[in-house]
């Protein structure tokens, strides 16, 4: 690699750390905690205002569960092929399995919420720029946002603004699963629909 693309490479860092903890939907505090790095200094590495060490890439590819050449983007040599790893959420604990590699525009996430002591548990609340839609496709998923609580169930979907303070919980008695249609910049779901006659009737 030569130097031009080691500085590609360390630019994209920053944004990379900063989608890694928008998944995990954790607070600077949170990483901060994890890695023992002050969230002072994690903002400045997410806005690339602090430069890349590495002791400090070491603790985040350790509070992240990421293989260090994955947190700094490195090129894959050998194996072309794409893998996709599930990420252990603390809160709840919960997967989260990314469905598309890329670190602009909406992110779709399957989650897996399941049964046990962590389930029982008041789920906290998250505040951050953004919308969600949701997809539940096994067992029965509360959403908590904005004060308000909706049980939604397989087969059914729902959507929020993620600026509203807002929780995903187990509300039934088996794990549940569903699909997450994120966009960090307040992108939605735009609904296409048929009229009777078969024709496109319009954009939603």
């Amino acid at each position: 690699m030569n130097h031009d693309e080691v500085d590609g490479v360390l630019r994209s860092v920053g944004g990379r750390l900063r989608a890694l903890r928008q998944e995990r939907h954790a607070t600077l505090d949170d990483i901060s905690a994890i890695s023992g790095i002050s969230p002072s200094t994690l903002s400045r590495l997410e806005s690339g205002k602090r430069k890349y060490t590495l002791d400090l890439l070491l603790p985040l590819a350790a509070a992240y569960n990421v293989p260090l050449d994955e947190l700094v983007g490195a090129p894959q040599t050998g194996d072309p092929r794409i893998h996709l790893r599930p990420v252990a959420v603390p809160q709840q604990g919960r997967t989260v399995i990314p469905l598309v590699r890329h670190y602009g525009g909406p992110h779709a996430h399957k989650h897996v919420l399941p049964m046990g002591p962590a389930a029982a548990e008041a789920p906290a609340l998250n505040t951050h720029q953004g919308f969600n839609w949701i997809y539940v496709l096994f067992g029965r998923l509360r959403i908590t946002a904005g004060g308000a609580e909706l049980v939604v169930q397989a087969g059914e979907a729902a959507e929020f603004d993620t600026r509203l303070p807002h929780a995903f919980s187990n509300a039934g008695d088996q794990p549940v699963e569903f699909l997450s249609l994120f966009g960090a910049q307040g992108e939605r779901v735009r609904l296409k629909t048929w009229d009777e006659a078969g024709g496109a009737a319009g954009i939603s």
